[in-house]
């Protein structure tokens, strides 16, 4: 590689191939590529029916991105979409040049971001999942034949060694995520037992679901303006004097096109999103594409079996909304249950509307348990009556 190369310069490619969300999703892939704290050199754009099968954008265009890369010096091409194994490997031999796509991407932020034992195994596990992918069919280098004690059968290739392996630590991070899963399962049912409301932070990536957390729980979760912040599901009680504590968890946002590989991986993560007896969903009132992105968190959710359970939207950085488009506090729904709230969780401002309505499920559930345990009591004693006549 030349050494005027500039090492974290790159450069962006994004096709439009009808698409209406073209624009912001190149847009997303800019703040991506930031929050992996690379520069952007350039921007390379274009229209095509479809993907071609060789290089993904064709001849001209791969021309064109290579003159952009003779002028930036960049070290790195990043595709908005998802490359096969051999369009990558194509496109890295004729442009000379590291080539990654949108899901390679947004997988090393993850591997930066990850703090806990657990968000690493996931990030690993995924990794190396989406690598296995691109082992399919195979690189040159690994093609040959390498010398190596214990590790490989006679006439064994590098190829072969390189899936053996990877299967085998694949399978192995799994086994140990499938222990912690368990143990987030005990630690899950203790709380259920306690009979304590369980609440989830959801919502699309940058949201503002850290500092909406930080605010209701005075915790020093990490929140920072940009792309994956958290990773790391975090929990905390939440006590209202009136009506004594909730479980809050803050979770990894979401973004559309999230790899398959991560939703898989985090599944254990988002457990605790799929177990909550409230989702509270925070938007980004400020952001234009706010209703797209409601759409692409309720997808996720549907994936990972979280869809039906009860949710309030929270409307967020009302701070950042003009007054002309300010609306109510709140909104309740047709069984006057809090549905909507606006508020900053930055200044503070609607606090106070979202901890009644979280002091009003807590009232609820309350009353659910009670005529449950009633009803409980009632089919035990009537169990015990038929035990009393089948003995007479």
């Amino acid at each position: 590689m030349n050494q005027s190369v500039v090492a974290n310069a790159a450069i962006l490619v994004g096709i439009d191939f009808g698409n209406a969300t073209h624009k912001e999703s190149l847009q997303e892939l800019q703040q991506l590529a930031i929050s992996d704290q690379l520069q952007v050199s350039a921007i390379v754009e274009g229209k095509r029916n479809r993907p071609d099968p060789t290089t993904f954008i064709g001849s001209g265009k791969v021309d064109e991105v290579a003159q952009y890369l003779q002028q930036t010096k960049a070290a790195l091409i990043i595709f908005n979409h998802d490359l096969s194994p051999a369009q990558q490997r194509n496109l890295s031999m004729r442009l000379n040049c590291n080539v990654i796509d949108r899901t390679s991407l947004i997988l090393d932020i993850f591997s930066q971001r990850a703090k806990s034992h657990e968000g690493k195994l996931q990030v690993e596990l995924a990794q190396l999942e989406h690598l296995a992918t691109r082992l399919v069919r195979g690189w040159t280098h690994l093609e040959r034949q390498k010398g190596g004690i214990g590790l490989r059968g006679p006439g064994e290739t590098q190829l072969e060694t390189d899936r053996r392996l990877l299967k085998k630590r694949v399978k192995l991070l799994k086994e140990k995520l499938s222990d912690l899963r368990r143990q987030r399962g005990v630690q899950r049912r203790s709380r259920q037992r306690s009979k304590v409301l369980s609440v989830s932070i959801v919502g699309y990536t940058n949201a503002g679901k850290s500092t909406l957390f930080n605010r209701l729980t005075h915790a020093q979760s990490y929140a920072a303006d940009q792309l994956f912040a958290t990773l790391d599901t975090t929990t905390r009680k939440l006590f209202l004097s009136e009506a004594g504590a909730v479980v809050i968890s803050d979770t990894v946002g979401f973004i559309r096109e999230l790899p398959h590989t991560l939703v898989a991986a985090f599944r254990a993560t988002l457990e605790e999103t799929v177990q909550a007896d409230i989702l509270l969903h925070v938007i980004d009132a400020s952001s234009p594409n706010r209703d797209e992105q409601i759409d692409e968190v309720n997808k996720i959710l549907r994936e990972i079996g979280a869809d039906t359970i009860p949710q309030i939207l929270v409307y967020n950085k009302i701070d950042c909304v003009d007054e002309v488009n300010s609306g109510k506090s709140f909104v309740r729904d047709e069984y006057d249950r809090i549905s909507r709230i606006r508020l900053s969780a930055k200044t503070g401002e609607g606090i106070e509307f979202l901890r009644q309505a979280l002091l009003e499920a807590i009232v609820e559930n309350s009353k659910k348990l009670s005529e449950r345990a009633v009803n409980n009591n009632i089919e035990d004693g009537l169990g015990g009556c038929t035990k009393v006549r089948e003995l007479f």
